[in-house]
């Protein structure tokens, strides 16, 4: 008996086995694609905010790089050619380096000869303008910070009337019903933090870059200042 016992369960135990190992293996990746696609029309914004955040980072953090040069050497350039003399060559050194401190320098450089005041001025006055355009677009970032998270709201409002409008039109309440307003709203949820999140860190990241290069310039044109007066 105890044999016929044990037959039995060798038996049974094969079976599960058996039905474990045939039994699908249920796949838990979906590409993006599909669950964008999931998201409907409100991901088309959120789409277009995520790739302007990430041209207008990169474009500025190009630009701003390209201004920032190399101070030390031009104001070394600048100070050596007006301890000889030769304004003719600031100026064209100025011409030649294309930076807003070089810009700075070179209005101050057309000015001299009027009071040393008046130079000041006109130099800070064409660093305010140099400093504007640094900080050109970046105030897009900030604006795009805290619009995408909304939409995203707005996508997760849209999923959870789809679902309510399903299980009215179909009197029943399972996943079929709520599936597809629970993609909506998770996915465009996701999303919109997401792009406010680059948006956000982008904003901050440049302003950070914009003053080092504020500080430098204001440098830069305290010591074109003391040139002048010793000169």
């Amino acid at each position: 008996m105890s044999v016929f016992l044990l037959q039995v369960a060798a038996t049974a135990a094969d079976s599960v086995n058996t039905a474990v190992t045939a039994a699908p293996v249920v796949q838990a990746d979906v590409p993006v694609i599909d669950l964008i696609m999931r998201g409907g029309w409100i991901m088309v914004p959120l789409v277009a905010l995520s790739i302007l955040s990430v041209y207008i980072i990169i474009e500025r953090y190009f630009t701003i790089r390209r201004a920032a040069g190399n101070p030390d050497s031009f104001m070394n350039g600048i100070r050596s050619l007006m301890v000889k003399g030769d304004l003719a060559g600031a100026k064209l050194l100025c011409a030649q380096t294309a930076s807003p401190l070089a810009r700075m320098v070179e209005k101050g450089l057309r000015r001299i000869g009027l009071p040393l005041k008046e130079i000041e001025t006109s130099v800070e006055n064409v660093g305010k303008i140099e400093i504007a355009r640094l900080e050109k677009n970046i105030s897009i970032l900030g604006i795009i910070a805290g619009i995408a998270p909304m939409i995203g709201f707005v996508g997760t409002i849209i999923g959870v009337i789809k679902i309510f409008y399903s299980i009215a039109a179909t009197k029943e309440f399972g996943i079929p019903q709520v599936a597809d307003g629970l993609y909506v709203k998770l996915v465009t949820s996701a999303t919109g933090l997401i792009v406010g999140i680059i948006a956000h860190v982008g904003y901050h990241w440049l302003s950070i870059l914009v003053e080092r290069m504020v500080f430098r310039m204001e440098n830069s044109a305290i010591e074109f200042m003391d040139i002048l007066q010793d000169n």
